[in-house]
């Protein structure tokens, strides 16, 4: 590995069910710092998908059974990886239909190779630089009960607690900044409660009868004197 090499080469993902077209991409793009794997199909790429990640798929689209179009729309709804489509059709009605489809670029056959290595690297480039996907929110454990914030569900066990409007916004605020304090006039802005200090007090006692063994003793709901409340959950 010589000194301007990246320790991890780039892993690419070539389909095209033509075996010839197939093996000359494999040969190029590894001759020009890439990892490559290659599929047949869109079956054969899917089985490739489900073990292996990648970092950029080359797809053809005009392929037998599920075609490029297909499965860029079929993976856009599952993850982000970046997808450059070949095809032998041109115009521009097709481009569009690749980039809606959601593709990141678009190349009609024949094609010359270095410009295939140019979009390549263009689109890896694009991807490097965009933020990272924020980590989706944790569960959040309060005793028995469990609160899953991508749900807005308070669950014990299999069972699902009810939350009023009220209530869920309530949670929601507060567990997704665990240990920080929020004012009941931030309360009030930041969720569906409509009133007053007053009224996120009431909301408040509520909700603590719904996530506290004794809610006269607070565990987790924590009342902050002078300034708000706090949700401490387990860690």
């Amino acid at each position: 590995m010589t000194e301007d090499q990246p320790d991890i080469l780039p892993h690419i993902l070539v389909v095209d069910d033509d075996t010839r077209l197939r093996e000359l991409l494999r040969k190029y793009l590894a001759g020009n710092g890439f990892l490559v794997t290659t599929a047949k199909d869109a079956a054969d790429a899917r089985a490739k998908l489900a073990g292996l990640d990648f970092d950029l798929l080359v797809l053809d689209i005009m392929m037998p059974g599920e075609n490029g179009l297909e499965l860029t729309e079929s993976l856009r709804k599952q993850r982000d990886i970046p997808i450059l489509l070949l095809t032998a059709r041109g115009e521009p009605d097709d481009r569009i239909a690749g980039l809606e489809a959601g593709a990141d670029d678009y190349l009609a056959k024949p094609f010359n190779p270095r410009e295939l290595l140019l979009r390549i690297n263009s689109i890896l480039r694009r991807q490097a630089s965009r933020p990272p996907e924020p980590a989706p929110p944790q569960p959040v454990r309060l005793g028995p009960l469990i609160y899953l914030p991508d749900r807005d569900e308070l669950r014990a066990g299999e069972e699902v607690i009810r939350l009023t409007t009220a209530e869920a916004s309530l949670l929601r605020i507060l567990a997704a900044s665990p240990g920080m304090t929020f004012t009941r006039e931030e309360l009030t802005e930041r969720s569906k409660v409509a009133g007053n200090a007053r009224t996120i007090d009431v909301q408040v006692t509520r909700l603590r009868r719904k996530i506290e063994p004794d809610p006269r003793e607070p565990r987790y709901l924590h009342t902050v004197r002078g300034e708000g409340y706090v949700l401490r959950p387990d860690s």
